[in-house]
């Protein structure tokens, strides 16, 4: 009996029971163009943006450094279009990743690299990203991969994955339940990076724009610094003298902690005497001094806040890719959104070496060098005290965020399995 058939019989009375039925009898699944279809080269700056592997963000796509193909190409690549609905996936390497293709992606394209899957008019396609969420269901894509070193999965093996389908009705109201707590994330996201933007507007304001040089003075950052704090990676668990638990905040975990997020550091265990001399209080400054690509330079940097040292429980040091600031009283948010306007402006990659692929940042000759106007601290107090205010709120979204996420991921399993009934649930 097909799925048709066996769905179509109960459609509408299935309540929470469950078919289990193979994906490629509910979608379309098809691999983006091949190598031979598509070159590099054929990216041009404006144009239709198409989508790789790097790409792939929770639920939505990341829109940093799209490569984009021209009409021409796009007509000639058209059955490789997405559609709002489709859900996208690396073909290659983290073969469990996934993005929803809203409408706001409607008309983009997908890379070689990627697969795109389009449900059936029977399958909600909210319903299908968030099973794909689902630990297990990422082990299965996992598992059924090929290759050990750089796994790869093809449409016939994704199509063998297994997916619970229960009524129309209860994929809208599961899918519903998980993508109102999802909008909320999103929405304090957007706060924040308004938040963000404010902070950064009312800085170059302030200390760039307008300017009150008859009582600024000229100098470097080294002279708003009272010290500097080298990283540590200890071990893994206790051994030896590395006895002291911290969490480790990397150049990975900035982004995260800048947007008010917790961050995902390690725990790592290092000596007590390096604990006492490294540990991160608030007002810090952590700065990412080696790493970096081609389009992004190292020098990316964080505030610690007390709000962020509240949510773990044991002290922070950065990793030994960092660096950390401890500013003169009143100077710590001066010198972190003076840093981000120079970071912005690509100063930073006039400050790098390294001749093995890994840039490093002459972090000593950029405090020491780097030339700044310096207002008195009255005006930089004024500032500290306005923008405390914005990141006490920014944090708090953060923190807001964390239980979202925390409720959403309890929840998927329990709504998944059919655990929770949503029968009476009226949205």
């Amino acid at each position: 009996m097909s799925w048709r058939e066996r769905l179509g019989r109960n459609w509408g009375r299935l309540g929470m029971k469950f078919d289990t039925i193979k994906l490629s009898e509910l979608a379309e699944i098809q691999t983006g163009p091949f190598g031979s279809q598509l070159h590099k080269e054929d990216y041009v700056v404006n144009g239709t943006p198409i989508v790789t592997v790097e790409h792939l963000g929770n639920r939505k796509f990341t829109e940093q450094n799209l490569p984009c193909v021209s009409d021409k190409d796009k007509e000639r690549l058209k059955k490789y279009m997405l559609k709002t609905g489709d859900i996208v996936f690396s073909r290659v390497g983290s073969v469990d990743r996934c993005s929803y293709v809203s409408a706001e992606y409607e008309g983009w394209m997908f890379s070689g690299r990627c697969l795109r899957v389009r449900p059936c008019e029977i399958l909600n396609s909210e319903y299908l990203y968030y099973f794909f969420s689902l630990k297990e269901t990422k082990q299965f894509v996992r598992n059924i991969a090929t290759g050990a070193t750089m796994p790869s999965i093809n449409t016939k093996f994704m199509g063998e994955v297994p997916i619970r389908v229960p009524s129309m009705e209860a994929q809208n109201k599961i899918a519903s339940i998980l993508w109102m707590i999802d909008d909320k994330i999103e929405l304090n996201e957007k706060i924040n990076n308004n938040l963000e933007q404010q902070a950064q507007a009312i800085f170059k304001e302030w200390f760039i724009d307008n300017p009150e040089n008859n009582e600024w003075s000229t100098g470097t950052f080294s002279e708003l610094i009272k010290s500097t704090l080298n990283g540590d990676w200890g071990k893994e668990a206790p051994t030896g003298n590395n006895t002291e638990k911290v969490y480790c905040i990397r150049g990975a975990d900035i982004p995260e902690v800048k947007a008010g997020n917790k961050g995902k550091m390690p725990t790592r265990y290092i000596l007590p005497k390096n604990f006492a001399t490294k540990q991160l209080t608030a007002g810090d400054i952590v700065v990412e001094i080696s790493g970096g690509s081609p389009t992004q330079s190292t020098g990316r940097c964080t505030a610690i806040t007390q709000s962020l040292l509240d949510r773990y429980d044991s002290g922070m040091v950065c990793t030994n890719f960092c660096k950390a600031m401890k500013p003169k009283e009143g100077y710590s948010l001066f010198i972190y959104y003076y840093w981000q306007y120079l970071y912005g402006k690509g100063v930073f990659f006039s400050y790098e070496n390294g001749t093995t692929g890994i840039k490093n940042l002459d972090f000593s000759g950029f405090i020491e060098t780097e030339t700044i106007l310096i207002p008195p601290v009255d005006k930089v107090i004024a500032f500290d005290d306005y923008c405390k205010q914005i990141f006490n709120q920014i944090f708090a979204n953060g923190k807001q965020n964390e239980h979202l996420a925390v409720l959403r991921d309890t929840l998927l399993p329990k709504l998944m399995s059919g655990e929770l009934d949503v029968s009476d649930v009226d949205l």
